[in-house]
């Protein structure tokens, strides 16, 4: 039986009680979805990369329309529960997070993330009590749904080279405090690094980033890590292997590349599609 979303929130919430740590891998489009949910994994998520390639426009390139179609149509395309990559809430202000937030609970998320980035490379973070204002702007409208939806608060401290880890911890410690359930700081990758933003979480779950080899799951949960996503890097594995297919095509003339691929009837059966 097709779980409800509710019973999928439900879920989702019981996977951040519950001991160890799981992977939440970042499906691009239904197809990969559906596989992804084929493999076993407990949860999925989005990537605003792998959704915005997919469009053939850059990480940031979508509109909130679209960004809301897109995850309505992953949320409804398995039995999984989804998080969505949120990212700054397609607002410059906190009454629009507010509405943005209240619509991404309406596609049938089981949580989400807000970030603290302004899309400006010259001053790429909102000031701390602008961006706490924005997440609880996000909290407020997940309140008021009384859906049982996680909040994610983001740092991008360290991914846009604005004021690094430091910066990331005090800007966590701020966003538990506005309302957080989760919190995650992409691009740390140390133990020691991620150990320090365990250690400012205190009692909520944090979300690692892992897009490119390094820590085990196992290392990963021995730091006390809850969660685990891979962000655009499944999405930039099948952009990788695209490429050098064609590109070998285009400029050598060889068909090398498409040896060794997954049949039409290999594809069709990971979404449940044989005929």
């Amino acid at each position: 039986m097709t779980p409800t979303i509710a019973e999928k929130r439900r879920r989702f919430a019981e996977l951040h009680q519950a001991p160890g740590c799981f992977i939440m891998p970042n499906p691009f489009d239904l197809g990969s979805a559906k596989y992804l949910a084929s493999l076993g994994f407990p949860a999925l998520a989005t990537t605003s990369a792998g959704m915005a390639f997919a469009a053939g426009r850059p990480d940031g390139g979508v509109d909130r329309a679209y960004a809301l179609s897109h995850i309505r149509d992953l949320a409804a395309a398995t039995d999984l529960p989804l998080n969505a990559d949120f990212e700054a809430g397609f607002a410059s202000d906190a009454e629009g997070v507010y509405e943005s937030a209240r619509l991404c609970v309406g596609a049938g998320v089981s949580g989400f993330s807000i970030e603290d980035y302004t899309g400006d490379r010259n001053a790429p973070l909102y000031a701390l009590s602008e961006a706490v204002e924005r997440l609880r702007a996000a909290r407020a409208a997940i309140n008021a749904s009384g859906e049982k939806v996680l909040l994610t608060a983001r740092s991008e401290a360290i991914l846009r080279q604005a004021g690094g880890l430091p910066e990331a911890l005090r800007r966590l410690a701020a966003y538990a405090e506005a309302g957080a359930d989760v919190l995650y700081a992409p691009l740390v990758r140390t133990p020691e690094e991620i150990a320090e933003v365990v250690r400012v979480a205190g009692n909520l779950p944090v979300n690692v980033l892992v897009g490119w080899p390094g820590l085990t799951r196992r290392q990963l949960e021995d730091l006390g890590v809850k969660r685990i996503s891979t962000g655009g890097a499944l999405a930039s594995a099948a952009w990788g292997g695209l490429m050098r297919a064609a590109k070998d095509i285009a400029e050598n003339g060889r068909f090398d590349a498409l040896a060794g691929l997954p049949s039409r009837k290999e594809i069709e059966g990971a979404f449940g599609a044989n005929r």
